[in-house]
């Protein structure tokens, strides 16, 4: 069960840095609480009683996106089912659909929130993957006195480690910017005992962008979870497929690279075995959904009739 002290629901930025400022030790932040109330109940944290908790889901600024400068702006409070209904989001992050598809179900999309992945930071968020494909960054605020003061820094460096960030005292996660990627052929794949509602054995985010004959592989982003203590960037497979003539043989070796990067201390074994598979069928789901091989596709069907 979960009790608390004190409940605040802040409806302005300055207000909820204050309130989380001074807050007292041992106190927590929550907007869509996916994580928060399974984990405070009997069978995982038993009995648990905070201080305070500070519901963000009605802070104004934290809502929303906007682009500039090759970048999409995400407000902290964005949730998943925004990357499925949303065509807008679907079209610049190509990949964050599938992702949203694999977690969970709708009523917890609706609520659970990518900015609450990554401050989690768990080996096997389906959030993290993608986040480090898209050349991820976060941005953290606080108050100095009684100005609102930010930082940015990129996802690979914000998390440390399982559960652990370098988010300080008095910092709110308040925005995600993400790389546009039109144009790109998006793909995630999970591995789990389920589609949804399963934590993953390991996963892995996939964007790809052809030439426009749809042979030749222009961009490849590659990142993994859950094979390690934190998301993973593939950049050898990357530098190994970027530039090249798309082959079989040559997707296979660039997700043979992907084995070595499994430090998991648990089912080692079978976590290199299910990553170069899931790798290479991320490639070539991601192919199948970039525009230009949909279009050579088309034209080699028109051909044919």
């Amino acid at each position: 069960m979960l009790t608390y002290d004190a409940y605040h629901r802040p409806t302005e930025l300055h207000e909820a840095l204050a309130l989380w400022r001074d807050a007292p030790e041992g106190s927590r932040l929550v907007s869509g609480a996916t994580d928060l109330l399974p984990w405070a109940r009997e069978g995982r944290a038993g009995d648990v009683h905070l201080p305070a908790l500070i519901d963000l889901s009605r802070v104004a600024d934290l809502t929303g996106y906007r682009f500039e400068n090759g970048h999409v702006q995400l407000g902290a409070n964005t949730v998943y089912q925004d990357f499925l209904t949303n065509a807008t989001l679907r079209r610049a992050l190509p990949c964050m659909p599938y992702v949203a598809i694999w977690f969970a179900d709708d009523q917890i999309r609706e609520v659970a929130t990518l900015a609450g992945n990554l401050v989690n930071a768990s080996p096997v968020a389906d959030g993290t993957p993608p986040a480090v494909a898209l050349n991820g960054q976060v941005e953290l605020s606080r108050l100095d006195g009684d100005k609102i003061v930010s930082r940015r820094l990129a996802v690979r460096d914000f998390i440390t480690g399982p559960g652990r960030t370098v988010i300080e005292k008095g910092e709110i996660l308040t925005r995600v910017y993400l790389d546009t990627c039109y144009g790109y052929g998006g793909a995630f794949q999970k591995v789990g005992q389920r589609r949804s509602l399963v934590i993953s054995v390991a996963c892995c985010a996939a964007l790809v962008k052809t030439d426009e004959t749809g042979r030749v592989f222009e961009d490849v982003r590659l990142a993994l979870g859950g094979v390690g203590p934190g998301p993973i960037r593939l950049d050898d497979a990357e530098r190994m497929l970027r530039g090249e003539r798309i082959s079989e043989e040559l997707m296979l070796a660039a997700a043979g690279l992907a084995a070595d990067k499994v430090a998991s201390r648990s089912r080692l074994e079978y976590r290199r075995d299910v990553v170069v598979s899931f790798v290479r069928a991320a490639l070539q789901e991601a192919l199948e959904n970039s525009g230009a091989m949909q279009a050579r596709k088309a034209k080699e069907d028109m051909a044919n009739v």
